[in-house]
């Protein structure tokens, strides 16, 4: 595939600030900000950024390929669409966007249960090859619901989300009214009429709904019960019996997001599961908590070999993404890094990034004398 991209926004700050430019203020901090004071979110991407990796500038070097195998499918490129919930909040369509880019570019999209697009429908333009993540619904028959109605729209790989046993305490989004239950203030008006382009295309796209969740919601619930709802419906802390009986069901790959200890590794792999995806939800649940590189360390040390070990939070470039890969890490996701690009270019922004990752990643490839992802551990600086 010939990759091009808006040669306007070559890097991911270009794309943040035309993102800020285009969108609500509380959009835009509901996708930028973290929680608490946000230590752990710019630790994410400042301990990621210490790692080096080594050159070899004399050795014989033909091309770097960038393709990755996952669960027996070959990726064209070894990093993937993390699940975001509200993508519909903070651009129009966003989550339909990223699923046909990701399609195209034959890279994984993972959809969040919060997300404002349907199982059904991001399958459907997926042909099938989306991931799903679940948020643990408390009841056991919403859950097998869910599960069901995954497993019919084909998707290869359930992930269950395991870093949200309590909401994130993020200042930003009390102030913006989006904590639960979330309110629509003046103040939100008055920036929503600030953004014609947003506003306009959110009227034609109607209002951002849990649509995957809708079936089982009751009918005309306002801003305030619908918080209530969603606090009703998900039970976030997951333990032994919950996992287990998710793996009884779930006969494809099975994937847990969100860890950030050996000891739940060990309970990961102890339970029969197929990957382990490091991650510290972008910063946005535990302010004292370790990056999610430092976490990584000591897993890919421990386990690398026994289950598929990924990684996300704190990349936002190709660089990152070989640095996350020469870590130990197999495979690497990325967020805000894709909402940024959708904000800052609408339609566009999907294919933008993910060629300006590929070719970004690439270019490290070559420069360090790596010819497939598989070598990047060989040029770790430790």
């Amino acid at each position: 595939m010939q990759l091009s991209y808006n040669q306007n926004y070559p890097s991911i700050d270009d794309l943040i600030k035309k993102a800020k430019s285009k969108i609500p203020k509380f959009a835009f901090e509901y996708l930028d900000g973290g929680c608490n004071e946000d230590v752990n979110l710019y630790k994410n991407t400042k301990d990621l950024r210490e790692v080096e990796l080594k050159p070899y500038y004399l050795r014989e070097h033909t091309d770097a390929k960038l393709s990755a195998e996952l669960f027996g499918h070959v990726y064209d490129a070894p990093f993937g669409i993390s699940p975001i919930g509200l993508q519909g909040l903070i651009w129009p369509n966003a989550p339909e966007i990223l699923a046909k880019a990701a399609c195209k570019h034959n890279i994984p999209f993972i959809l969040s249960t919060v997300s404002t697009s349907s199982i059904e429908k991001i399958g459907e333009l997926t042909e099938g090859k989306a991931w799903f993540q679940l948020y643990h619904p408390a009841e056991n028959d919403i859950r097998d619901k869910v599960i069901k109605r995954v497993e019919e729209a084909g998707y290869p790989v359930l992930v269950i989300l395991s870093d949200v046993p309590t909401f994130g305490y993020r200042p930003r989004d009390i102030r913006n009214g989006l904590a639960m239950p979330p309110k629509m203030t003046f103040k939100n008006i008055i920036q929503i009429m600030g953004k014609p382009e947003w506003a306009l295309k959110t009227l034609y796209h109607g209002q951002p709904s849990f649509a995957t969740m809708k079936p089982y919601m009751p009918r005309g619930l306002n801003m305030k019960q619908l918080g209530q709802y969603m606090n009703r419906t998900f039970s976030g802390r997951l333990n032994e019996q919950k996992i287990s009986a998710i793996r009884d069901k779930w006969k494809g790959k099975l994937v847990i997001k969100g860890l950030a200890s050996e000891e739940d590794a060990e309970m990961a792999i102890k339970l029969g599961l197929d990957g382990i995806i490091i991650s510290n939800h972008g910063g946005r649940q535990l302010d004292p908590g370790q990056s999610s590189i430092k976490s990584l360390h000591p897993i890919v040390e421990k386990y690398k070999g026994q289950i598929k070990i990924m990684m996300d939070s704190g990349l936002r470039s190709g660089p990152d993404i070989a640095r996350t890969l020469a870590s130990g890490s197999e495979f690497a996701f990325l967020g805000r890094t894709f909402m940024y690009a959708v904000a800052a270019l609408g339609e566009e922004g999907g294919n933008h990034i993910i060629a300006s990752l590929k070719v970004q990643l690439k270019q490290v490839m070559d420069q360090i004398c790596c010819s497939s992802v598989d070598d990047f551990k060989n040029h770790l600086i430790k």
